[in-house]
Protein backbone atom coordinates (compact mmCIF):
# COMPACT_ATOMS: atom_id res chain seq x y z
CA UNK A 1 0.00 0.00 0.00
CA UNK A 2 3.02 2.38 0.93
CA UNK A 3 4.26 2.11 -2.35
CA UNK A 4 1.43 2.69 -4.45
CA UNK A 5 1.20 5.73 -2.28
CA UNK A 6 3.97 6.99 -3.67
CA UNK A 7 3.43 8.08 -6.99
CA UNK A 8 0.02 8.62 -5.69
CA UNK A 9 0.83 11.23 -3.27
CA UNK A 10 3.29 12.74 -6.18
CA UNK A 11 1.20 13.23 -9.36
CA UNK A 12 -2.61 13.41 -7.30
CA UNK A 13 -3.11 16.76 -8.30
CA UNK A 14 -1.75 16.74 -11.84
CA UNK A 15 -4.28 14.17 -12.27
CA UNK A 16 -6.58 16.51 -11.11
CA UNK A 17 -5.90 19.41 -13.86
CA UNK A 18 -6.08 16.53 -16.23
CA UNK A 19 -9.72 15.61 -15.49
CA UNK A 20 -10.41 19.62 -15.43
CA UNK A 21 -8.48 19.73 -18.94
CA UNK A 22 -9.88 16.92 -20.56
CA UNK A 23 -13.15 16.10 -18.98
CA UNK A 24 -13.97 13.62 -16.22
CA UNK A 25 -15.82 11.18 -18.18
CA UNK A 26 -12.92 10.83 -20.64
CA UNK A 27 -10.31 10.40 -17.85
CA UNK A 28 -12.53 8.20 -16.28
CA UNK A 29 -12.68 6.15 -19.05
CA UNK A 30 -8.51 5.85 -20.55
CA UNK A 31 -7.56 5.38 -16.81
CA UNK A 32 -10.04 2.67 -15.75
CA UNK A 33 -8.75 0.72 -19.35
CA UNK A 34 -4.90 0.87 -18.11
CA UNK A 35 -6.21 -0.47 -14.78
CA UNK A 36 -8.01 -3.41 -16.55
CA UNK A 37 -4.90 -4.21 -19.29
CA UNK A 38 -2.50 -3.90 -16.72
CA UNK A 39 -4.55 -5.97 -14.23
CA UNK A 40 -4.36 -8.83 -16.70
CA UNK A 41 -1.18 -8.50 -17.86
CA UNK A 42 -0.38 -9.29 -14.74
CA UNK A 43 -2.17 -12.21 -14.40
CA UNK A 44 -0.91 -13.46 -18.05
CA UNK A 45 2.82 -12.88 -16.67
CA UNK A 46 1.84 -14.59 -13.04
CA UNK A 47 0.26 -17.28 -15.30
CA UNK A 48 2.99 -18.05 -16.96
CA UNK A 49 6.29 -17.51 -14.38
CA UNK A 50 6.77 -17.21 -11.08
CA UNK A 51 8.29 -13.59 -10.90
CA UNK A 52 9.68 -11.98 -7.56
CA UNK A 53 8.59 -9.44 -4.96
CA UNK A 54 10.10 -6.70 -7.98
CA UNK A 55 7.03 -7.21 -10.37
CA UNK A 56 4.27 -6.34 -7.58
CA UNK A 57 6.50 -3.25 -6.36
CA UNK A 58 6.55 -2.18 -9.74
CA UNK A 59 3.10 -2.99 -10.91
CA UNK A 60 1.81 -1.13 -7.26
CA UNK A 61 4.24 2.02 -8.51
CA UNK A 62 2.83 2.11 -11.98
CA UNK A 63 -0.97 1.21 -10.89
CA UNK A 64 -0.25 4.16 -8.11
CA UNK A 65 0.34 6.42 -10.79
CA UNK A 66 -2.70 5.63 -12.47
CA UNK A 67 -5.12 6.16 -9.72
CA UNK A 68 -3.49 9.33 -9.47
CA UNK A 69 -5.26 10.23 -12.76
CA UNK A 70 -8.64 7.97 -12.23
CA UNK A 71 -9.52 9.42 -8.70
CA UNK A 72 -10.06 12.86 -9.23
CA UNK A 73 -12.06 12.30 -12.37
CA UNK A 74 -14.59 10.36 -10.76
CA UNK A 75 -14.55 12.74 -7.73
CA UNK A 76 -15.42 15.25 -10.75
CA UNK A 77 -18.17 13.32 -12.01
CA UNK A 78 -21.59 13.38 -10.00
CA UNK A 79 -21.93 16.94 -10.77
CA UNK A 80 -22.19 16.02 -13.90
CA UNK A 81 -24.66 13.33 -13.64
CA UNK A 82 -27.15 14.36 -10.83
CA UNK A 83 -28.91 17.48 -9.45
CA UNK A 84 -27.09 19.54 -7.57
CA UNK A 85 -29.68 18.70 -4.94
CA UNK A 86 -28.97 14.95 -5.14
CA UNK A 87 -25.47 15.49 -4.99
CA UNK A 88 -25.54 13.92 -0.84
CA UNK A 89 -27.77 11.10 -1.88
CA UNK A 90 -25.02 10.39 -5.02
CA UNK A 91 -22.22 10.12 -1.62
CA UNK A 92 -24.86 7.66 0.45
CA UNK A 93 -24.84 5.45 -2.88
CA UNK A 94 -21.43 5.29 -2.97
CA UNK A 95 -20.67 4.44 0.18
CA UNK A 96 -23.08 1.50 -0.05
CA UNK A 97 -21.37 0.31 -3.28
CA UNK A 98 -17.76 0.43 -1.91
CA UNK A 99 -18.95 -0.89 1.45
CA UNK A 100 -20.38 -4.05 -0.38
CA UNK A 101 -17.20 -4.17 -2.67
CA UNK A 102 -15.45 -4.72 0.35
CA UNK A 103 -17.68 -7.53 2.06
CA UNK A 104 -17.95 -9.55 -1.31
CA UNK A 105 -14.11 -8.77 -2.53
CA UNK A 106 -12.65 -9.99 0.26
CA UNK A 107 -14.53 -13.71 0.05
CA UNK A 108 -14.51 -13.54 -3.56
CA UNK A 109 -10.38 -13.28 -4.16
CA UNK A 110 -9.98 -15.51 -1.28
CA UNK A 111 -12.21 -18.02 -3.34
CA UNK A 112 -10.25 -17.00 -6.98
CA UNK A 113 -6.62 -17.58 -4.46
CA UNK A 114 -7.46 -20.51 -3.31
CA UNK A 115 -8.65 -22.10 -7.20
CA UNK A 116 -6.58 -21.00 -9.15
CA UNK A 117 -3.37 -18.94 -7.20
CA UNK A 118 -2.78 -15.29 -7.68
CA UNK A 119 -3.03 -15.61 -11.55
CA UNK A 120 -6.64 -16.40 -11.25
CA UNK A 121 -7.08 -13.48 -8.78
CA UNK A 122 -5.61 -10.76 -10.84
CA UNK A 123 -7.68 -12.42 -13.90
CA UNK A 124 -10.79 -12.33 -11.58
CA UNK A 125 -9.92 -8.78 -11.09
CA UNK A 126 -9.14 -7.23 -14.63
CA UNK A 127 -12.51 -9.10 -16.28
CA UNK A 128 -14.30 -6.83 -12.94
CA UNK A 129 -12.38 -3.72 -14.61
CA UNK A 130 -13.68 -4.87 -17.61
CA UNK A 131 -17.65 -4.70 -16.72
CA UNK A 132 -17.12 -1.98 -15.14
CA UNK A 133 -15.91 0.15 -19.14
CA UNK A 134 -19.64 -0.08 -21.04
CA UNK A 135 -20.99 1.37 -17.46
CA UNK A 136 -18.75 4.06 -18.14
CA UNK A 137 -19.34 4.69 -21.53
CA UNK A 138 -23.27 4.56 -21.02
CA UNK A 139 -22.57 7.61 -18.72
CA UNK A 140 -24.25 10.72 -20.77
CA UNK A 141 -23.00 14.35 -18.73
CA UNK A 142 -25.00 17.16 -17.58
CA UNK A 143 -24.03 21.03 -19.25
CA UNK A 144 -21.70 22.75 -17.64
CA UNK A 145 -23.78 25.75 -15.89
CA UNK A 146 -23.63 28.73 -18.44
CA UNK A 147 -20.65 30.88 -17.84
CA UNK A 148 -18.55 27.92 -17.03
CA UNK A 149 -15.15 26.81 -19.36
CA UNK A 150 -15.62 23.22 -20.63
CA UNK A 151 -12.98 20.92 -20.14
CA UNK A 152 -10.58 20.72 -23.39
CA UNK A 153 -12.07 17.70 -24.34
CA UNK A 154 -15.93 17.87 -24.48
CA UNK A 155 -15.75 19.97 -27.40
CA UNK A 156 -12.51 19.85 -29.10
CA UNK A 157 -10.53 23.00 -27.35
CA UNK A 158 -7.17 23.03 -27.20
CA UNK A 159 -5.37 23.20 -23.95
CA UNK A 160 -3.62 26.31 -23.19
CA UNK A 161 -1.50 27.41 -20.68
CA UNK A 162 0.89 25.41 -18.42
CA UNK A 163 -0.40 22.72 -16.25
CA UNK A 164 1.14 24.86 -13.52
CA UNK A 165 -0.71 27.13 -13.84
CA UNK A 166 -4.06 25.45 -14.06
CA UNK A 167 -2.69 23.98 -10.94
CA UNK A 168 -2.38 27.09 -9.25
CA UNK A 169 -5.96 28.47 -10.22
CA UNK A 170 -7.35 25.48 -8.52
CA UNK A 171 -5.44 25.99 -5.69
CA UNK A 172 -6.52 29.70 -5.66
CA UNK A 173 -10.02 28.52 -5.99
CA UNK A 174 -10.14 26.99 -2.73
CA UNK A 175 -7.89 29.25 -0.83
CA UNK A 176 -10.45 32.29 -1.62
CA UNK A 177 -13.40 29.72 -1.23
CA UNK A 178 -15.28 30.79 2.14
CA UNK A 179 -16.26 26.87 3.03
CA UNK A 180 -13.75 24.78 0.45
CA UNK A 181 -10.48 26.03 2.07
CA UNK A 182 -11.10 25.24 5.67
CA UNK A 183 -13.16 22.21 4.28
CA UNK A 184 -9.67 20.87 2.93
CA UNK A 185 -7.94 21.74 6.09
CA UNK A 186 -10.64 19.83 7.99
CA UNK A 187 -10.53 16.61 5.87
CA UNK A 188 -6.59 16.13 5.16
CA UNK A 189 -6.65 16.42 9.21
CA UNK A 190 -8.96 14.14 9.80
CA UNK A 191 -7.97 11.75 7.20
CA UNK A 192 -4.49 11.78 8.82
CA UNK A 193 -5.23 10.88 12.25
CA UNK A 194 -8.18 8.09 10.92
CA UNK A 195 -6.12 6.07 8.11
CA UNK A 196 -3.38 4.79 10.52
CA UNK A 197 -5.47 3.45 13.86
CA UNK A 198 -8.28 1.87 11.98
CA UNK A 199 -6.10 0.25 8.77
CA UNK A 200 -2.50 -0.72 10.88
CA UNK A 201 -3.75 -0.67 14.43
CA UNK A 202 -6.79 -3.02 14.34
CA UNK A 203 -4.46 -5.54 12.88
CA UNK A 204 -2.00 -4.95 16.31
CA UNK A 205 -4.59 -4.95 18.22
CA UNK A 206 -6.31 -7.75 17.43
CA UNK A 207 -3.24 -9.31 18.26
CA UNK A 208 -2.21 -7.87 20.98
CA UNK A 209 -5.54 -8.89 22.43
CA UNK A 210 -4.75 -12.51 21.46
CA UNK A 211 -7.87 -11.92 19.41
CA UNK A 212 -6.32 -13.23 16.16
CA UNK A 213 -7.47 -12.82 12.68
CA UNK A 214 -11.66 -13.77 13.72
CA UNK A 215 -10.99 -10.84 15.85
CA UNK A 216 -9.97 -8.59 12.91
CA UNK A 217 -12.85 -10.06 11.03
CA UNK A 218 -15.11 -8.93 13.50
CA UNK A 219 -13.70 -5.53 13.92
CA UNK A 220 -13.70 -4.93 10.05
CA UNK A 221 -17.36 -6.20 10.11
CA UNK A 222 -18.33 -4.12 12.97
CA UNK A 223 -16.71 -0.73 11.29
CA UNK A 224 -18.43 -2.05 7.77
CA UNK A 225 -21.76 -2.06 9.54
CA UNK A 226 -21.76 1.30 11.02
CA UNK A 227 -20.24 3.25 7.90
CA UNK A 228 -23.25 0.80 6.10
CA UNK A 229 -25.88 2.50 7.64
CA UNK A 230 -24.20 5.89 7.42
CA UNK A 231 -24.29 5.48 3.76
CA UNK A 232 -27.94 4.24 3.99
CA UNK A 233 -29.57 7.20 5.75
CA UNK A 234 -27.58 9.33 3.69
CA UNK A 235 -28.59 7.77 0.71
CA UNK A 236 -32.22 7.54 2.29
CA UNK A 237 -32.58 11.23 3.42
CA UNK A 238 -30.59 12.86 0.39
CA UNK A 239 -29.81 15.01 3.19
CA UNK A 240 -29.01 15.92 6.60
CA UNK A 241 -29.61 19.34 8.11
CA UNK A 242 -26.81 21.59 9.72
CA UNK A 243 -24.79 20.10 7.52
CA UNK A 244 -21.14 21.88 8.57
CA UNK A 245 -22.25 21.55 12.45
CA UNK A 246 -22.99 17.96 11.95
CA UNK A 247 -19.81 17.19 10.44
CA UNK A 248 -17.71 19.16 12.35
CA UNK A 249 -19.47 17.34 15.78
CA UNK A 250 -19.52 13.68 14.34
CA UNK A 251 -15.67 14.05 13.72
CA UNK A 252 -15.21 15.05 17.61
CA UNK A 253 -17.78 12.12 19.05
CA UNK A 254 -15.73 9.44 15.95
CA UNK A 255 -12.16 11.02 17.73
CA UNK A 256 -13.74 9.40 21.23
CA UNK A 257 -14.69 6.47 19.61
CA UNK A 258 -11.29 5.95 18.42
CA UNK A 259 -9.77 6.11 21.84
CA UNK A 260 -11.74 4.07 23.20
CA UNK A 261 -11.17 1.33 20.73
CA UNK A 262 -7.63 0.45 22.10
CA UNK A 263 -8.97 0.72 25.75
CA UNK A 264 -12.20 -1.83 25.03
CA UNK A 265 -12.07 -4.93 27.33
CA UNK A 266 -13.12 -7.38 25.26
CA UNK A 267 -13.96 -8.17 21.92
CA UNK A 268 -17.95 -7.71 21.82
CA UNK A 269 -17.28 -4.12 23.47
CA UNK A 270 -14.17 -3.36 20.44
CA UNK A 271 -16.97 -4.45 18.06
CA UNK A 272 -19.76 -2.71 19.32
CA UNK A 273 -17.13 0.56 19.56
CA UNK A 274 -16.18 -0.08 16.00
CA UNK A 275 -19.50 0.30 14.83
CA UNK A 276 -20.08 3.50 16.17
CA UNK A 277 -16.83 4.71 14.61
CA UNK A 278 -18.13 3.32 11.20
CA UNK A 279 -21.28 5.21 11.78
CA UNK A 280 -19.65 8.42 12.83
CA UNK A 281 -16.97 8.16 10.63
CA UNK A 282 -19.54 7.70 7.73
CA UNK A 283 -21.98 10.53 8.02
CA UNK A 284 -18.98 13.09 8.67
CA UNK A 285 -17.27 11.88 5.65
CA UNK A 286 -19.78 11.79 3.25
CA UNK A 287 -21.20 14.91 4.41
CA UNK A 288 -17.38 16.45 3.61
CA UNK A 289 -17.86 14.99 0.03
CA UNK A 290 -20.40 16.67 -1.00
CA UNK A 291 -19.97 20.03 0.20
CA UNK A 292 -17.14 19.90 -1.79
CA UNK A 293 -19.18 18.68 -4.72
CA UNK A 294 -22.15 21.25 -4.14
CA UNK A 295 -20.13 23.99 -2.99
CA UNK A 296 -17.24 23.95 -5.92
CA UNK A 297 -16.90 25.19 -9.46
CA UNK A 298 -17.55 22.53 -11.60
CA UNK A 299 -14.77 23.47 -13.86
CA UNK A 300 -12.13 23.13 -10.95
CA UNK A 301 -13.86 19.77 -9.34
CA UNK A 302 -10.79 17.59 -10.71
CA UNK A 303 -7.84 19.56 -9.11
CA UNK A 304 -10.35 20.24 -5.84
CA UNK A 305 -11.19 16.24 -5.70
CA UNK A 306 -7.48 15.40 -5.56
CA UNK A 307 -7.01 18.00 -3.14
CA UNK A 308 -9.36 16.70 -0.74
CA UNK A 309 -8.40 12.84 -1.78
CA UNK A 310 -4.36 13.88 -0.49
CA UNK A 311 -4.26 13.09 2.49
CA UNK A 312 -6.48 9.91 2.30
CA UNK A 313 -5.16 8.27 -0.13
CA UNK A 314 -1.76 9.92 -1.04
CA UNK A 315 -0.24 10.80 2.13
CA UNK A 316 -1.60 8.79 5.35
CA UNK A 317 -1.04 5.43 3.39
CA UNK A 318 2.79 6.25 3.67
CA UNK A 319 2.31 7.07 7.31
CA UNK A 320 1.40 3.00 7.57
CA UNK A 321 5.20 1.92 8.46
CA UNK A 322 5.10 4.61 11.16
CA UNK A 323 1.92 3.85 12.75
CA UNK A 324 3.14 -0.05 12.67
CA UNK A 325 6.96 2.08 14.37
CA UNK A 326 5.58 3.40 16.42
CA UNK A 327 2.73 0.65 18.47
CA UNK A 328 6.00 -1.29 18.36
CA UNK A 329 7.61 1.19 20.44
CA UNK A 330 4.81 2.88 22.60
CA UNK A 331 1.85 0.25 22.21
CA UNK A 332 -1.53 0.47 20.34
CA UNK A 333 -2.98 2.27 22.87
CA UNK A 334 -0.88 6.00 22.66
CA UNK A 335 -1.09 5.54 18.62
CA UNK A 336 -5.14 4.96 19.23
CA UNK A 337 -5.01 8.27 21.12
CA UNK A 338 -2.74 10.08 18.77
CA UNK A 339 -4.92 9.41 15.78
CA UNK A 340 -7.89 10.32 18.05
CA UNK A 341 -6.41 13.55 19.01
CA UNK A 342 -5.61 14.99 15.53
CA UNK A 343 -9.15 13.74 14.47
CA UNK A 344 -10.51 15.92 17.38
CA UNK A 345 -8.54 18.31 16.47
CA UNK A 346 -10.32 18.38 12.73
CA UNK A 347 -14.03 18.48 13.97
CA UNK A 348 -13.14 21.19 16.34
CA UNK A 349 -11.41 23.21 13.58
CA UNK A 350 -14.93 22.77 11.59
CA UNK A 351 -16.44 24.02 14.20
CA UNK A 352 -14.79 27.41 15.09
CA UNK A 353 -14.87 28.38 11.13
CA UNK A 354 -17.65 30.14 11.04
CA UNK A 355 -18.24 29.63 7.53
CA UNK A 356 -17.75 26.26 7.37
CA UNK A 357 -19.95 25.33 10.75
CA UNK A 358 -23.48 27.40 8.95
CA UNK A 359 -22.81 25.10 5.51
CA UNK A 360 -25.49 23.76 4.59
CA UNK A 361 -26.79 21.33 0.97
CA UNK A 362 -28.91 22.15 -1.30
CA UNK A 363 -32.63 21.52 -0.92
Amino acid sequence: MAVSAVPRALLLLFGGVIADRLGPRRVVLASDTARCLMTLGLAAVLLATSPGLWLLAAAALVFGAVDAVFLPAVGALPPRIAARDQLARVQGLRGLAYRMGSVLGAPLGGLAVATGGPASAFGAAGALFALSLPLLCALRLRPLPTGEKPPTGEKGEKADGPVLRDLADGLRHLRGHRVLGPLMITILLADLGFVGPLNVGLALLAEQRGWGAPGIGWLLAGFGAGAGAASLLLAVRGRLPRAGTTLGWTMVLGAVAVAALAFAPRLPVAVAVAVAVGLLAGVSGALCHALVQTECDPACLGRVSAVSSLGSLGLAPLGMPLTGAAAGLWGTGPVFVAGAAVCALSGAFALTVPSLRRAELPR
